[in-house]
């Protein structure tokens, strides 16, 4: 069946209540402290230069480290020991967030990765001068509160999406379990990439007649009441690219297992704890083509307020075998089964 995935852009106040916790960073007009002179147009550089990056990461997780390594690892290739990065991790943590990336603005680093929503989220109030470029984000419109999105943010800021198909995510739920009457949306309501996910996944369902239901959670300590009720009340359960529940995959696969319920990820990391399949990018080749971007900025002086915001080219059909197999579910031969 054809499906009409609307693409509107979510209340501006969800990312605005996020933005206000991130506080503002007071710059030096002439930016002076940064070594090579960088500026939100890019002043054009060369390769004898040296360059010090902060990466500010929102948690520990198998994909935001894969993409936080294939950035380091892209500019390495490029740049040798000429590239120093100072890398963060926010635990989890706006205000914490705030602090690094507040941090690194004070230190007038020559380029800021954000890496996952909230990093980016932070860094936008933090700069208008250093070039932020954002990783493992979903919706840049949407988390930068965008209306008129082009593809470019017109800002200082760019980088690339994790965004994978929701469509062809949904297709993956019908193709694997046609049977479902009912369909429970696990997310946390406090990430906005994570709502616009599942307004596009409902769109998919209310095109093919599924019955839904949303189960959304504030935070982690709600993980184990929230979904024993989803699992009890719904054949499969869908979870988006969601940073929260990213973290609390073994609480959910205790759940779910033992129920015999299936979910269907967002991406590879929370099917390789609690789910039977996905439709993932590589979160790697995402770091590192947006590690290129940064090259692009420093090197060869490429304006980041243009720069389109890029997707991974290529998505994969994968599957957890051990759920599988413990849930009773076939899987089609088109189908990559994930490394455990």
């Amino acid at each position: 069946m054809k499906k009409k995935i609307m693409s509107a852009v979510l209340c501006a106040a969800l990312a605005a209540a996020t933005l206000m916790g991130c506080g503002e960073t007071t710059e030096n007009n002439n930016n002076s402290g940064n070594t090579n002179g960088n500026t939100t147009s890019g002043s054009t550089t060369n390769e004898d230069a040296s360059y010090n990056i902060g990466i500010c990461q929102l948690i520990e997780h198998p994909a935001l480290d894969a993409a936080t390594l294939g950035f380091q690892d892209a500019l390495k290739d490029k740049l040798g020991d000429k590239v120093t990065f100072d890398v963060q991790d926010a635990q989890g943590e706006q205000t914490t967030a705030a602090t690094i990336v507040n941090g690194f603005v004070s230190s007038n680093y020559d380029l800021i990765l954000a890496n996952a929503t909230t990093p980016l989220q932070c860094a936008a109030a933090a700069t208008t001068k250093i070039p932020v470029l954002g990783t493992s984000v979903t919706d840049y419109a949407t988390a930068l509160e965008i209306a008129d999105w082009n593809g470019a943010t017109g800002r200082n800021i760019s980088g690339t999406s994790d965004l994978a198909p929701i469509d062809e995510q949904e297709n993956m739920l019908v193709e694997l379990f046609p049977d479902a009457q009912k369909v429970g949306l696990l997310y946390c309501t406090a990430e906005a990439n994570s709502v616009y996910q599942i307004k596009l996944f409902e769109a998919a369902l209310d095109a093919d007649g599924i019955a839904y239901q949303e189960y959304g959670i504030a935070d982690s300590n709600e993980v184990q009441a929230v979904v024993s009720t989803a699992a009890s009340e719904c054949d499969v359960l869908y979870i988006p690219t969601d940073n929260t529940l990213a973290n609390c995959t073994e609480t959910v696969y205790n759940i779910v297992v033992p129920a015999g319920v299936p979910v269907i990820a967002g991406e590879e990391g929370i099917c390789s704890g609690c789910g039977v399949a996905t439709l993932s990018i590589s979160y790697y080749d995402l770091g590192y083509q947006t590690g290129l971007m940064a090259y692009e900025i420093l090197v060869n002086g490429a304006d980041v307020t243009t720069m389109n915001v890029q997707y991974a080219s290529e998505v994969t059909k994968e599957y957890n075998a051990e759920i599988c197999d413990k849930l009773g579910v076939t899987i089609p031969d088109t189908y990559k089964a994930i490394e455990q």
